[in-house]
C-alpha cells in the first residue's frame, strides 16, 4: 500500500512539472505583447533571488529582439529657450513643449548650452522672446518635472573649427565648463556630450571618453540603436522652410524609424532642437510613435536598458542574456 501511494504521488508530480511546462511555453509566444499592455509573463514565474535580472529581461524581449524592447529616447538640443518650452506670448502664440510632454506623459532629455545657464539670461535678442522667464528658471522647471539635462557645451561653437584654432584642451574646457553650468542647476554631473552638429575631431572624443563622457553621433562607428537618430527638423523652422522633409516631418522621423525596425533595430535616440516648429509636430510624432508600441524614456534609462558603457553591439547583449535566460529554465 505504502509503495502505491509513493506511485501516485510521483504520477502527481509528473503531472504539475508537465503543466508547469506548457505554461512556460504558452506565455512565451505572448511575450512581445506584454511590454505593451503590462500583463504579467513568465519573467513573473521564474524570477526568484537567484535569477539574474538579465535573464528575467532576455524572457519578457518583445518582437524586437533586444531585452530592451521597444523605446525612444527623445532629445532636444539649444535650450534652455523658455519661449519653446513654456510658449510664445507674441503675435503668434503657440503652446508650450514642457505642456505637450506632460499631457503625453513623456519625459525627455534636453541638451543644453552653458552660456545661457547664466544670471538674468532669457535666450538671443535677436531672433528669441523674451516671456518673463529666464534659462536658469527654464532648466531648473525641466529638472522638477523630472526631464533630463545633459551637455551642448557652453559655448556652441562648432568644436572642430575651435580646435584649429584653440587647440584641443579648448574643447576639453568647454565641455567641462558646459557641465559645470548644467551641475549648478540640477546638482548633478551631466555624462553625455552631444557636440554641435555632431563635429569633433577624433582625438577630442577619446579624451572626453577618458574624461567619463560619453559622446553621442550619428557615425556609424557607433552600434545603430546607440546612434543619434537626426530628424532634420532644423530645416522646417524659418519664414521659408524650403529644405523640411517631405510630405511632414513627424513622416520624415517615422520613415527613419521604419528603415531602421528593417534592420532589426527597435530602440531609437531621436535628435530633435528646441524650436517652436518642432514643438507643433510633437503631439502627433509621440502618438504615432506610441502606436507603433513604443515607450518613451529618459536618455540615461535608455543607456542602462540599451547598452553597456563600453557601447557593445545589442545583439552580443541579447545572446548573452538569452543564453543566460536558458541556463535558468533549463535547471
Amino acid at each position: 500500500m505504502g509503495h502505491l501511494r509513493l506511485l501516485l504521488s510521483i504520477a502527481g508530480l509528473a503531472v504539475l512539472s508537465a503543466c508547469s511546462g506548457s505554461h512556460y511555453l504558452t506565455t512565451g509566444t505572448d511575450a512581445q505583447n506584454s511590454f505593451a499592455l503590462g500583463s504579467h509573463t513568465v519573467a513573473d514565474s521564474v524570477m526568484s533571488k537567484e535569477t539574474p535580472l538579465a535573464a528575467v529581461r532576455a524572457v519578457t524581449d518583445t518582437s524586437s529582439g533586444f531585452a530592451a524592447g521597444k523605446l525612444i529616447a527623445l532629445t532636444f538640443d539649444d535650450g534652455p529657450r523658455p519661449y519653446v518650452l513654456f510658449g510664445s506670448k507674441g503675435d503668434h502664440p503657440a503652446p508650450g513643449l514642457v505642456d505637450i510632454l506632460d499631457q503625453n506623459r513623456v519625459k525627455a532629455t534636453f541638451f543644453v548650452v552653458g552660456w545661457r545657464l547664466t544670471p538674468k539670461t532669457w535666450g538671443e535678442p535677436r531672433h528669441e522672446e523674451n516671456i518673463g522667464i529666464t534659462c536658469i528658471d527654464a532648466a531648473e522647471q525641466l529638472t522638477r518635472r523630472g526631464h533630463e539635462l545633459e551637455d551642448h557645451t557652453y559655448s556652441h561653437l562648432e568644436l572642430r573649427t575651435a580646435e584649429k584654432k584653440n587647440g584641443e584642451q579648448w574643447v576639453m574646457h568647454d565641455v567641462d565648463r558646459g557641465a559645470q553650468a548644467i551641475k549648478a542647476v540640477t546638482g548633478m554631473q551631466p555624462r553625455y556630450v552631444r557636440p554641435p552638429d555632431w563635429i569633433i575631431t577624433t582625438d577630442a572624443r577619446q579624451d572626453l571618453q577618458q574624461h567619463g563622457y560619453r559622446v553621442l553621433t550619428i557615425s556609424a562607428e557607433n552600434p545603430m540603436a546607440l546612434r543619434d537618430v537626426n530628424s532634420l527638423d532644423y530645416l522646417c523652422a524659418g519664414k521659408n522652410p524650403a529644405g523640411c522633409p517631405k510630405p511632414s516631418l513627424p513622416d520624415a522621423v517615422l520613415k527613419q524609424v521604419e528603415q531602421r525596425e528593417k534592420r532589426g533595430v527597435y530602440t531609437h535616440i531621436l535628435a530633435f532642437h528646441e524650436l517652436s516648429t518642432t514643438a507643433a509636430v510633437m503631439p502627433r510624432l509621440i502618438t504615432d510613435l506610441k502606436a507603433r508600441g513604443y515607450r518613451f524614456v529618459t536618455l540615461t534609462e535608455y543607456m542602462k536598458l540599451v547598452g553597456s558603457k563600453s557601447g557593445e553591439p545589442l545583439k552580443q547583449q541579447a545572446a548573452e542574456t538569452r543564453q543566460t535566460s536558458a541556463a535558468v529554465l533549463s535547471r
